[in-house]
């Protein structure tokens, strides 16, 4: 418990964090704080506490995923929002950059994207069973941030204010082409197509999310004009009238980041207009945390806007609109958390016990960060002509008006 003490006494300061060792003895951290909740945790044997120590994330994760650490009192989000409360991005806490800075370099390696090792990331996440995606998404299979023109909407209300939003942006007219990058289940490209009488490609680099979204086509009749394939962005050939992404730009990496503009560029038709959704850091570049690289989204990175711009520069495109979406993920997450705690025997059943807390675990990790860290969500405007698109925005809620 040294070295973990020694930490968690540096670390914490509101709380109050009891800690229960191998043999028994309890250890306190923090002051009560009225912002945060009371957590009690256990630990199981007496390497766990040096493994934390050495690395936060992933010692943490890894002990909660194995059984090694219980909570006790509270649960796994209140740890996870105890700790997060406490390592908070802001000028007055200097905590944070001193956790995080050895973890930047040791992250790097992993943000090389290659065409190969794309698809073998993808897949580690989204070929999982359908069966858990329909557990804990809306109707629709958005897996993505969804938006809440109100916070006591519903999951399936924000996503469809979600599609509403970004067709909006995108100034669709009947006929067009459009070029869906990421396009999961199919649910954005569908959608387009419905309120739009436009023509999608989606592509994916997920089996599982190919076959899904060519049977829904099927299902509803527009296979001719709603088209998907298993297909890496560099590969798409051909223009074309609009470009929507939405939740996978967090997989391209920082070192293809000119590549990934360059490409949508030169798809992009001299008209053209792009709307690219990702989540983002407020505070500057970072690091994905070992823990999210190596069971969750391995190769995955969230950018920041400075690391954005300069790509995009150099891409020739012009950014007409950027909207920071500051809590509307965390609204999302938090619906996700409570259907997959709801769920917990079926996932447990399609899985085991380590599978649904390695779930719970990421997701309680997402809402702190998009509550305590500096996540955000940020949706870009992008065409090729200063003049594609009106010069005041009023157009966006009129045109989102007529889709609901």
């Amino acid at each position: 418990m040294i070295l973990f003490n020694r930490l968690f006494r540096a670390l914490i300061v509101d709380g109050p964090l009891t800690v229960i060792d191998a043999r028994g003895r309890a250890w306190h951290y923090g002051r009560v704080s009225s912002a945060i909740k009371p957590v009690t945790i256990r630990f199981h044997d007496s390497s766990t506490p040096l493994r934390i120590a050495r690395n936060p994330a992933k010692g943490t994760g890894e002990a909660y995923m194995d059984g090694r650490m219980t909570v006790e009192v509270g649960d796994i989000r209140d740890l996870i929002d105890l700790i997060g409360y406490n390592t908070r991005w802001g000028v007055d806490n200097p905590t944070r950059v001193i956790l995080w800075r050895p973890q930047q370099l040791a992250s790097m390696f992993d943000t090389f994207n290659w065409q190969r090792r794309s698809k073998r990331n993808v897949a580690h996440h989204y070929d999982l069973s359908d069966r858990l995606y329909d557990l804990f998404l809306d109707a629709d299979r958005q897996y993505s941030c969804a938006y809440f023109t109100d916070p006591l909407n519903s999951l399936d209300e924000a996503q469809e204010d979600k599609k509403a939003h970004i067709a909006a942006k995108l100034l669709l007219k009947p006929g067009q082409r459009v070029l869906d990058i990421g396009c999961g289940w199919g649910g954005m490209a569908l959608y387009l197509n419905r309120v739009a009488d436009v023509d999608v490609l989606g592509i994916t680099l997920s089996e599982e999310q190919l076959k899904i979204a060519r049977a829904r086509a099927e299902a509803a009749g527009v296979a001719e004009r709603v088209k998907f394939e298993l297909m890496d962005y560099r590969s798409v050939a051909g223009t074309f009238d609009r470009i929507v992404s939405v939740g996978m730009f967090e997989h391209v990496g920082p070192p293809h980041y000119v590549t990934f503009f360059k490409q949508c560029c030169e798809r992009l038709s001299p008209d053209g207009v792009m709307l690219l959704h990702t989540i983002g850091r407020a505070d500057g570049p970072g690091a994905t945390d070992a823990w999210l690289a190596k069971y969750i989204f391995p190769g995955g990175y969230v950018p920041a806007l400075s690391q954005m711009m300069p790509a995009i520069e150099r891409s020739y495109l012009w950014l007409n609109d950027l909207e920071v979406l500051r809590l509307h993920y965390a609204y999302t997450l938090e619906r996700w958390y409570d259907r997959v705690a709801a769920a917990r025997a079926e996932i447990i059943a399609l899985y085991d016990e380590r599978f649904f807390r390695m779930w719970q675990f990421y997701l309680a990790g997402a809402i702190s960060a998009f509550r305590n860290d500096a996540h955000v969500v940020f949706q870009l405007q992008l065409t090729r002509k200063r003049d594609t698109v009106p010069i005041v925005r009023d157009y966006i809620g009129v045109s989102e008006a007529k889709l609901h």
